[in-house]
C-alpha cells in the first residue's frame, strides 16, 4: 500500500528531520510509530499523507511515485484522497467549516461521494456528535473536537488511516473507546504514533521506531520490543536513574515510561 525507500527530509537551511527511512506498509497492518519529542514521527505521517514532499528517497502508494507532480493529477489525487486519511494531534488545524455537519460532509463532497447528508449522520452518532451537528467547532471540548477529526476522515471511508498521538485530548473513558473502536475496524490499516507504550500494545503488533535524529531505529514485533530496555533507551522512550539502598549502596535502572499523559 505504501512504499518508502531511503525517504529524507529537511526544512530549507535546516538540518535533517528524517534521515534514509525506509519501510513498507501492507494492507490490513496495525503499525505503531513510536519515537520521542521531535524525531520526526509528524513530519513521516504528513509526507506519506503528501502534505510534505521528501528532500531526497522515495515515497510510493501502492506501486505509484507519490509526488507533487502526481498530486496534480485528478484521477490520482482522488483515489489517494479517498484511501489515505490523516488526524492531526492538534484538532484545530483540521476545523475550518462553520459546523459540525459542514466539517463531516467537506470530504465526502470534494470526492462527489452519494448520501452526503446519510455519511454525515451517521458518522456524527458513532463518534456521539449528533447534537453538535449545527453548532461550529470551536465550542466543542478537546475530545469532542478530536472525535470530530476522526468522523470528518473515517467519512470518505480511507483504506489507510494515519493518527498523530490521537489520544493527546482524550480522556481515559474516551481513549478506551477509541481503542475499541479501531480494533473493530477489520478492513482499516492503521499508523499511529504514541510516546504511551502501554497504549501501543493496545494500538498495534508492529512497531516502527525512530531515533533522535530521524533514523530508523527499529522495524519489527512490537511485543518484542517493549522488552528491549536498551533499545527503548537509545530512542528516548526510556530512562535511567540510580536507586540507593539502606545499607548505602547504589545502583541504575533503566525504566521504561509507560504513560506519558
Amino acid at each position: 500500500m505504501i512504499e518508502l525507500n531511503k525517504v529524507t527530509f529537511a526544512y530549507p537551511d535546516g538540518e535533517n528531520i528524517l534521515a534514509d527511512v525506509g519501510f513498507s506498509i501492507q494492507p490490513g497492518e496495525r503499525v505503531v510509530l513510536l519515537g520521542a519529542n521531535g524525531c520526526g514521527k509528524s513530519t513521516l505521517l504528513k509526507l506519506i499523507n503528501g502534505l510534505l514532499t521528501p528532500t531526497s528517497g522515495e515515497i510510493r502508494f501502492h506501486g505509484q511515485p507519490l509526488t507533487a507532480a502526481a498530486l496534480r493529477r485528478r484521477e490520482f489525487v482522488q483515489r489517494f484522497r479517498a484511501e489515505v486519511g490523516m488526524v492531526f494531534q492538534q484538532p484545530d488545524a483540521m476545523l475550518f467549516n462553520a459546523t459540525v455537519a459542514e466539517e463531516i460532509a467537506y470530504g465526502p463532497q470534494r470526492l462527489d461521494m452519494p448520501e452526503v447528508d446519510d455519511l454525515v449522520r451517521r458518522w456524527a452518532r458513532r463518534m456521539q456528535l449528533e447534537k453538535y451537528l449545527d453548532s461550529p467547532p470551536y465550542q466543542l471540548s478537546g475530545g469532542e473536537k478530536q472525535r470530530l477529526c476522526l468522523a470528518c476522515v473515517l467519512a470518505v471511508q480511507p483504506k489507510l488511516l494515519l493518527l498523530d498521538e490521537p489520544t493527546a485530548n482524550l480522556d481515559p473513558r474516551s481513549t478506551g473507546w477509541l481503542v475499541d473502536f479501531l480494533l473493530d475496524q477489520n478492513n482499516l490499516t492503521t499508523l499511529v504514533t504514541t510516546q504511551n507504550l502501554s497504549l501501543a500494545a493496545e494500538l498495534g503488533r508492529r512497531a516502527i521506531i525512530l531515533g533522535e535524529h530521524g533514523t530508523l531505529l527499529y522495524d519489527g514485533s512490537l511485543k518484542q520490543v517493549l522488552s528491549d530496555t536498551d533499545l527503548l533507551w537509545q530512542a528516548n522512550l526510556a530512562h535511567t536513574h540510580r536507586h540507593r539502598h539502606a545499607d548505602g549502596t547504589e545502583h541504575r535502572h533503566v525504566h521504561v515510561h509507560e504513560d506519558w499523559s
